[in-house]
């Protein structure tokens, strides 16, 4: 596309922008005035793709944003409307040429559809069952265009309000603009593919694998990889049918992520449910590296030394690993911030451990934290998810196992992964 196309779709799409953005304003006028959240989000969804992605930024950063925000954009789902599968054809003969020499058959209705890409189901001409992510058609200019305004916006905002600057806005915005640049590239999260398995090769480990990647059918905008097929990890029935231990299943999937915080250069970013899966064989599967993280070793530290406090219940080396791990100008009363956390904890020991409490721990370990000086960076928010996720897990797959006393865990320096 030249820069004359690229600034005309430009141009049309900031237009789009403000049409929706002058009716949601229209809207509010004449009545329709949810709370301020709810109707971000919803304009957020009638915008598209970018304001989508943004929108799932925003639910897992709770330490950028304000919880009441963070909570309401759980509900901004990625959903979309599947285009006709002419459409996607169209994207894999530009990206790949003749598929009759690649694909033997390709499902036309999609395993699933997304505001950046779909999913289909296929059948290599040698035999292999596989998925094909495809990128839609355009999205990646409408997301440039989009996140251009962002940053400009965001730049203008703390020019015209120095006091904003405090927040970063146009660092959020960077920060933004890389990730769902890396979402875009399908060679990246091909990458992130090949190094998992790498990974797990060179850690002896041969009871979780990633999809394998074909590299003859993946470009910048379709990557083809192999087809899983068993239960999610909270589907205890279904688990059963394929491992006769499911603690030992929730072990393995628990020490393989442990791990690669040590043993990999990123460590899976999004371990909801959907994401694992205990194949048919009983190993188990991890599943969509579009969102990876990556940590700096003293954070790791830190975090390695709360996560045993709380399994302990040690409050006072909560606190002080909060205390290293947040950003402050100010000196912590880590004495004060344990009686906090301690109350917090003891709080929320009964409540049932789904998605929503789950988000809301996450949202009041990190309101804690600020109310004590604390800002904590958006690895911290990713990393402590992914933990309270596994937590989960252990509540529906092992209640009884203490999961931080037990050796076998990889939550500390030098313990194995099941081999």
């Amino acid at each position: 596309m030249n820069q004359i196309e690229y600034s005309i779709k430009g141009a049309f799409r900031i237009a789009q922008t403000v049409r929706v953005i002058t009716q949601t304003g229209l809207d509010w006028a004449l009545g329709d005035r949810p709370p301020a959240p709810t109707l971000l989000r919803k304009t957020f969804e009638r915008l598209g793709a970018t304001y989508i992605k943004l929108g799932q930024f925003i639910a897992s950063s709770p330490s950028f944003f304000p919880g009441e925000y963070v909570q309401e954009f759980q509900l901004c789902l990625d959903q979309t409307n599947p285009l006709p599968f002419a459409t996607m054809t169209t994207v894999l003969k530009q990206e790949l040429g003749h598929l009759s020499s690649i694909f033997a058959d390709i499902d036309p209705q999609p395993l699933a559809s997304a505001s950046i890409a779909q999913v289909h189901a296929a059948r290599l001409v040698t035999g292999e069952d596989v998925v094909i992510k495809i990128q839609k058609p355009g999205v990646k200019d409408v997301l440039l265009t989009d996140l251009n305004f962002l940053y400009l916006s965001a730049r203008i905002l703390e020019f015209l309000r120095p006091g904003l600057s405090w927040a970063s806005l146009s660092a959020i915005a960077a920060e933004i603009q890389k990730t769902m640049m890396e979402e875009c590239d399908f060679l990246k999260e091909a990458d992130n593919l090949n190094k998992f398995n790498d990974f797990l090769a060179a850690t002896g480990n041969d009871q979780a694998l990633a999809p394998k990647v074909y590299p003859h059918a993946t470009t910048l905008r379709v990557l083809t990889m192999e087809r899983f097929y068993g239960a999610p990890l909270t589907d205890l029935e279904s688990i059963r049918k394929h491992s006769k231990d499911p603690e030992h299943t929730l072990i393995t999937a628990m020490n393989t992520w442990f791990s690669s915080l040590l043993f990999c250069e990123f460590f899976h970013a999004d371990v909801h449910a959907g994401n694992l899966m205990v194949l048919e064989d009983g190993r188990v599967g991890f599943l969509d590296f579009g969102i990876v993280g990556r940590i700096a070793p003293e954070t790791w530290a830190a975090m390695t030394a709360l996560m045993e406090a709380v399994g302990h219940g040690d409050y006072q080396t909560i606190a002080k690993a909060m205390v290293k791990i947040g950003v402050t100008k100010e000196t912590v009363d880590d004495v004060q911030l344990a009686g906090d956390v301690e109350t917090l904890f003891k709080s929320l020991e009964t409540l049932h451990p789904d998605e929503q409490e789950i988000n809301r721990l996450l949202l009041d370990i990190i309101a804690l934290g600020e109310r004590h000086g604390l800002h904590f960076p958006r690895e911290f928010a990713l990393l402590l998810k992914q933990f309270l996720y596994f937590d989960r897990y252990v509540q529906i797959l092992a209640p009884d196992l203490n999961v931080y006393e037990d050796n076998r865990i990889a939550m500390m320096p030098g313990a194995s992964v099941p081999g």
